[in-house]
C-alpha cells in the first residue's frame, strides 16, 4: 500500500506524519487485508493508493473549523473511496476521516458481497429449473 501524504498551507511535522501513517495508512491496511485477504493486495503499479491531504483552510482564523483532511482510496479496478472533514483540529479531522473511510469500506463490502450472494441464488435456481 502507498501512502501519498500531502499538506497546504502549514507544515507538515514529523509527529503528525507519524499520526497519519499510523491512523490512516496502519489501521486501514490492516482493515482492507482483512477483507481482501493478503494475496489480493498487489504490489507495484497495481498497488493500492491512499492519498491523505491536510490542510489550513484559512491563516487568518484562529476559532471554528479551520483544518480540513481528505483522505482519497483507490482500490483494485475502479473503485474509489474518498471522506473528508473539516474540525478545529487536524488529529481530530484525521479521526473523523479514519471513521467515514471505515463506514465506506464496510458498505463496498456488503454490496461485493451482496452480488456475489445473488449470482449464487441465480445459478442454483437455474440447476432447479426455476428460472
Amino acid at each position: 500500500m502507498r501512502l501519498i501524504i500531502k499538506a497546504t498551507n502549514f507544515s507538515l511535522t514529523p509527529s503528525l506524519s507519524d499520526f497519519i501513517e499510523k491512523k490512516i495508512g496502519g489501521e486501514i491496511n490492516s482493515l482492507l487485508a482483512s477483507k481482501f485477504g493478503s494475496s489480493k493486495i498487489k504490489k507495484g503499479k497495481e498497488a493500492l493508493e491512499v492519498k491523505v491531504e491536510v490542510a489550513r483552510t484559512t491563516r487568518h482564523h484562529k476559532k471554528g473549523d479551520i483544518f480540513r483532511a481528505e483522505a482519497t482510496i483507490r482500490l483494485p479496478g475502479k473503485k474509489t473511496l474518498r471522506a473528508e472533514a473539516e474540525e478545529w483540529d487536524v488529529r481530530v479531522a484525521l479521526d473523523r476521516v479514519r471513521d467515514e473511510l471505515f463506514m465506506e469500506i464496510s458498505k463496498w463490502k456488503q454490496k461485493r458481497l451482496a452480488a456475489v450472494r445473488k449470482g449464487g441464488r441465480k445459478f442454483k435456481n437455474s440447476l432447479k429449473g426455476l428460472n
